[in-house]
């Protein structure tokens, strides 16, 4: 079989976009599973995930996010917007309905984040506070800004999905540049009383005002260049506890670059929802021969660089690195 993949990036999150939407191309669940871990193997051809475009009985697309170690992720925000790129591109739409795992959310190409860099908006939703939706259990409905002993005794702690399941604290250099992000991810993201299915850890530091620092533990991958349902929930959280404002743009920085985020809140509905706003950029496309039964023996017949757009957002990057040299 020959599968065309597309690498492309959000922040710094890069995925293989493959199409089910203009091509005849399908896998069962297995072969979903195995492309993933298989291809994103860093030391074959790489990759945070594998992101499947597909037709959609209601909506103009549908995504379906598949981890570097097989699993699959009910949403990803970097994805969603290296997804709404692609579909931009065939369906020719600016603005479309993409359909993820819990929620049909609206995509839209917008003004560009940095000159040149093609950027979209997506929404992020549904949000829920509740810790049965993570599932966190503890013996109480929500955990905001509190203290979770069982997982360490100063930090204080706020667990929401949106849809997938996020740990934030808000934290100071010390904290920060420490171990301690990497041993309490893998503490919750391997068997435990806490997480049963794991959790994404997210270490968030203010910059000042209106600019967050976002470091995320990703379940299922590891520490990621950046996260963009993580930095969505860190961007509400700080709303939340007052260090941004609702219906603002706050400006998300990360190891891979930076995003904005706008959180709104529906009074009616009494429901919060996330714009996520930033690059979708591709590096590569590449052409790959595998057989489904034996994928790691796959072969990479051709590639083709996109050396300007990568070019582009390495200036973009550098000028986030200069800027967080001096803030964190």
């Amino acid at each position: 079989m020959i599968i065309e993949g597309l690498k492309s990036h959000g922040s710094g999150n890069d995925f293989l976009i493959i199409d089910e939407l203009t091509t005849t191309l399908t896998f069962t669940e297995e072969e979903r599973k195995n492309l993933a871990q298989t291809l994103c193997n860093r030391e074959k051809l790489g990759a945070d995930g594998i992101l499947f475009v597909m037709k959609s009985e209601h909506a103009d697309a549908r995504m379906r996010v598949f981890n570097a170690d097989g699993s699959e992720a009910s949403m990803c925000g970097n994805g969603l917007r290296c997804v709404a790129r692609y579909a931009n591109d065939v369906l020719g739409l600016d603005k479309m309905i993409v359909e993820t795992m819990k929620a049909n959310l609206l995509v839209e190409k917008t003004e560009d984040i940095y000159k040149g860099i093609p950027t979209f908006k997506v929404e992020i939703s549904p949000v829920s506070f509740k810790v049965k939706d993570l599932p966190l259990v503890v013996e109480k409905e929500q955990l905001q800004n509190e203290p979770l002993p069982e997982l360490h005794d100063s930090l204080l702690f706020s667990a929401l999905a949106v849809p997938n399941p996020h740990l934030i604290t808000l934290v100071n250099s010390d904290v920060l540049q420490s171990e301690l992000q990497a041993e309490l991810s893998m503490k919750v993201n391997q068997p435990n009383e806490l997480f049963p299915d794991g959790v994404n850890v997210s270490f968030v530091k203010e910059l000042e005002p209106g600019s967050i620092y976002v470091r995320t533990f990703e379940r299922g991958v590891g520490f990621t260049n950046a996260c963009g349902t993580a930095m969505s929930a860190s961007s509400l959280i700080t709303c939340s506890v007052g260090l941004n404002s609702l219906e603002s743009e706050i400006s998300v920085y990360n190891n891979g670059g930076k995003v904005k985020c706008v959180v709104h809140y529906n009074k009616e509905s009494k429901k919060y929802s996330i714009d996520l706003i930033g690059n979708a950029t591709y590096e590569y496309k590449a052409l790959i021969e595998i057989d489904l039964n034996q994928p790691e023996k796959f072969e990479l017949l051709e590639k083709h660089d996109y050396d300007a757009e990568t070019s582009l957002y390495a200036k973009l990057q550098a000028e986030v690195q200069s800027y967080l040299k001096t803030t964190l």
